[in-house]
């Protein structure tokens, strides 16, 4: 199974590392930062694996013979008709039992309602924002003297490697995964604390209202 990873940094890495072991997968390529020394594309350059440059994934720029795509720590919006272009479409993992706490600043937020519990999941990539098939979760705990840097590096960041690895060794061995629809009347939704809206290439530009 041919697969392309979206992502970046240390998570995105130790994710192209871990499915470099994983039965039957292929990395055909990537998706991550050119610029600088992001330890995704450091890793492609290792292994000869070629690198589309984040921000640039369209149905276009989508390499032939993909099955999945996978996003680990990727902040672009995969678009419907990127997803098309694999055959089993795209997979990526949240850091919070979804449907809660969808999302950018998910760990953030479990940490500011002080709550008790936390998790992670790995879903099916659609044009809802998180709202995607869940695949596989479990849960963590939080502790009480908790930051999200904390709970990101102890808990949850492997958590993640070890989910997707799971569900992309599924997908390799047995096809297509429909996964389990979201409940959305328990959805949570917080907002971006300090960081800049997810990057949506693909949408349509609508006018500012009052122009044609």
């Amino acid at each position: 199974m041919n697969i392309l990873i979206a992502g970046q940094k240390w998570f995105g890495a130790e994710v192209f590392r871990a499915l470099r072991s994983a039965g039957g997968v292929n990395i055909e390529a990537v998706c991550a930062p050119v610029e600088g020394r992001d330890r995704l594309a450091e890793q492609a350059r290792l292994y000869g694996v070629g690198i589309i440059p984040a921000g640039t994934l369209r149905d276009r720029t989508m390499p032939d013979g993909i099955d999945l795509i996978v996003a680990a720590h990727s902040h672009d919006f995969i678009s419907e008709k990127t997803r098309l272009r694999a055959s089993f479409g795209g997979i990526g993992y949240h850091p919070s039992l979804l449907p809660l706490h969808r999302g950018r600043d998910a760990v953030r937020w479990a940490i500011r309602m002080r709550e008790a519990v936390t998790g992670g999941t790995v879903y099916r990539l659609s044009n809802k924002l998180d709202g995607g098939n869940i695949l596989a979760q479990r849960h963590v705990f939080i502790r009480p003297d908790d930051t999200a840097e904390e709970l990101w590096r102890r808990d949850l960041a492997p958590l993640g490697i070890e989910l997707l690895f799971e569900v992309v060794s599924r997908f390799a061995e047995r096809g297509y995964q429909n996964g389990t629809g979201q409940d959305d009347t328990l959805a949570t939704w917080e907002p971006s604390i300090d960081r800049p809206p997810v990057f949506r290439p693909d949408l349509i530009m609508l006018p500012p209202p009052g122009k044609p």
